[in-house]
């Protein structure tokens, strides 16, 4: 049995190494363990701590984990205005305000050149070289206390080695990589990485939180004295171990002309598109510390600092129709029809409008004319009306399905069709989950033979695939005998699917990939263990696993007990599919440790192809869903799409098919 004494040397040495190796992951970019024995240490930590509580320390690094209580999210006034930026939207307008504050306080002046993170403000305070206060922004004068949420958050210090108080101001984001891949399992998506990481540091629960990769970059300090640069500012921050943008740029006086900062404007325009993160502009602000105070604040701005906004790209386009979509979980989404406008270099012909709430902020009709954007340049959105068709009334959505007739019913935001079990629209929503990409990607089932299939009357549920009568099916044009023959096959082949793969494909609400992985990790490996968590009506079980919050549990306590999905199991079971999770090799060699995965193309040892991306995360490595300049490595098979030529641009090493069997060398052929 462990003495407190004996605890204490255990727990203090391993606060150290742990320390040091987040430091050396998350700021350096050099991890020297691998997070296998990283886990293991933290494991250790943890457990330490709850077997002698009085050892637990403020800057505990168990403090990331976060917690189940709930947080108030009380009001607190900053210790300075935290006011906005005065903004400019050409170069010219940037450098006529750099000669104008030289001009004000009569000598040349130095500036540096940040990057704007499209994220979250905050503002950390430290006392006694504690982290003991983070405050969201708020008005500028009075913010939310969000602490416990942002402990955490890997990157931010909960000590450092400065007694003094002193706070210092950063920017919360979420990596475009991470948010595509967490968007993909919200119902409802978020239009953006920011919306993603304001949800996640207003949890009331920090153990929600924490599920979530949030990176931070610190961009000022404010000490006591202060240090004379800003640039000096920096360096202490990255000395105290605080993450800063390795971007920034310092501008002397003598390069203070305009020809400069138009080349570094277009420069950074130009590679804002290759970024891990979202940036929507760039911050330029006066390197003199002392002469910040004479050029001085209005009520709304600094003097001394200024943003260059990136436009959004917009179009005017008029609101042709808006029709109705049903999704395959019942949601209700309107979605304007336009007419064609080409936005930022891609044709915007429909755009989603989310709920009633969203046309109301709008007010808008069939028949307006609208301004189009493509936010993070990416998601097509109406930003506003430009003229009003003033003979039509303001759009509302119906009140029944346009599916199945059904009376809608409100959850939260969203509007839905409460007949899961036989609205046609969700009926064949699932069908093409099920045998799309993000399903089982049954091979040469694509949606147009699912379209015909349905037409036709020869599937409604998903095990109607698996009993379709061909015989029937060769009497239509177009469905020759090879055709038949490679629908079989595909059909057939999708009975191996793991259980890791079957479970998120039926399309079930709230269990995408990753709660599917949370379950098995947590023990819940099979369908007989969920049905009889639901039996049990077990919630506390589920919110006890972390990254699973009350919405999920609830909804999953409710759809594992639907009859329907049991009767779905059992076919599914007749037909062979595993119903619960086979154990694979463990330790396999991490060959791709500390690498950026993304796969385009198809493949013959690798039908679907994700199965791919499994063996890239069985092996250490890190899988994303599109080419970004965070990409290491592309995998690129049989017919590549436009991914192949971006890696290319970025510089991205491509790999083949042959190429990457001999990476995974003999403990994948032995499996």
């Amino acid at each position: 049995m462990m003495t407190i004494e004996e605890a204490r040397k255990v727990v203090s040495e391993l606060r150290k190494r742990i320390l040091q190796y987040q430091r050396e992951y998350y700021l350096e970019g050099r991890p020297t363990v691998s997070d296998r024995e990283y886990d293991r240490l933290f494991d250790q930590l943890v457990e330490l701590e709850k077997r002698f509580p009085e050892l637990k320390t403020p800057d505990s690094p168990t403090h990331r984990v976060g917690s189940d209580l709930d947080a108030d999210f009380p009001e607190v006034r900053h210790s300075v205005p935290i006011l906005s930026l005065d903004k400019a939207y050409t170069p010219n307008e940037v450098y006529e305000w750099m000669v104008k504050s030289s001009q004000a306080v009569g000598q040349s002046l130095s500036f540096v050149l940040e990057e704007k993170i499209d994220g979250v403000s905050i503002v950390l305070y430290y006392r006694e070289g504690y982290l003991y206060q983070a405050v969201t922004r708020g008005n500028g004068y009075v913010g939310n206390d969000v602490t416990p949420n942002v402990r955490t958050i890997k990157e931010v210090p909960l000590r450092v080695d400065f007694e003094a108080p002193f706070f210092v101001r950063g920017e919360i984001y979420l990596p475009v990589a991470e948010f595509e891949t967490l968007n993909a399992q919200m119902d409802p998506p978020y239009a953006n990485p920011r919306n993603l990481v304001g949800g996640a540091l207003r949890r009331k629960k920090s153990r929600e939180t924490a599920a979530i990769p949030l990176r931070i970059f610190v961009y000022d300090g404010f000490f006591e004295p202060s240090p004379p640069e800003h640039r000096l500012i920096t360096q202490r921050l990255q000395e105290l171990g605080f993450p800063v943008n390795p971007r920034t740029v310092f501008i002397p006086a003598s390069e203070v002309v305009l020809s400069n900062i138009e080349t570094l404007v277009d420069r950074f325009t130009q590679e804002r598109k290759e970024l891990p993160y979202q940036i929507d502009g760039l911050v330029f602000k006066v390197n003199e510390m002392g002469l910040r105070d004479a050029l001085g604040y209005t009520e709304h701005h600094p003097r001394w600092a200024i943003a260059y906004k990136f436009e959004a790209p917009y179009g005017a386009s008029r609101v042709k129709r808006i029709e109705i979509q049903v999704g395959r979980t019942g949601r209700i989404t309107p979605v304007a029809r336009i007419e064609p406008v080409e936005v930022g270099g891609a044709t915007i012909e429909n755009v989603t409008l989310h709920n009633q709430d969203y046309i109301d902020d709008l007010e808008l009709s069939e028949g307006d004319l609208v301004a189009v954007s493509r936010r993070g340049d990416v998601i097509p959105a109406v930003e506003r009306v430009l003229e009003k068709n003033e003979t039509a009334p303001l759009y509302r959505i119906p009140e029944t399905c346009p599916s199945c007739g059904s009376k809608l019913v409100i959850r939260g935001a969203h509007s839905f069709c409460p007949n899961n079990k036989s609205c046609p629209a969700q009926l064949k929503g699932r069908l093409q989950f099920f045998v799309g990409k993000d399903g089982l990607d049954i091979e040469y089932l694509g949606e147009e033979t699912i379209e015909f299939l349905w037409n036709e009357g020869f599937v409604r549920r998903i095990q109607d695939l698996y009993r379709i009568p061909w015989e029937k099916v060769y009497q239509y044009p177009g469905f020759g005998e090879k055709k038949i023959e490679l629908l079989k096959r595909g059909i057939e082949e999708s009975k191996k699917a793991p259980f890791e793969r079957l479970l998120p494909a039926l399309g079930i609400p709230e269990l995408g990939p990753k709660v599917t992985e949370l379950l098995i990790d947590a023990g819940y490996d099979s369908f007989d263990k969920l049905f009889a968590l639901s039996d049990r009506k077990d919630h506390d079980a589920l919110l006890r696993i972390p990254g699973i919050g009350p919405k999920t549990a609830e909804r999953l306590i409710e759809e594992f007990s639907n009859p329907d999905l049991r009767e779905l199991v059992r076919d599914l079971s007749s037909l062979g599919f595993a119903t619960e999770y086979r154990r694979t090799q463990e330790h396999l060699p991490q060959v791709f440790e500390g690498q950026t995965w993304c796969v385009t193309g198809s493949f013959k040892s690798f039908k679907p192809r994700d199965r791919a991306m499994e063996e890239v995360k069985k092996r250490g490595g890190r899988v994303v869903s599109s080419v970004t300049g965070a990409v290491t490595h592309l995998l690129a098979g049989e017919a590549p799409g436009s991914k192949l030529e971006k890696a290319k641009a970025l510089g991205i090493r491509i790999v083949t098919e042959d190429e990457f069997l001999r990476m995974l060398g003999p403990s994948f052929s032995d499996q």
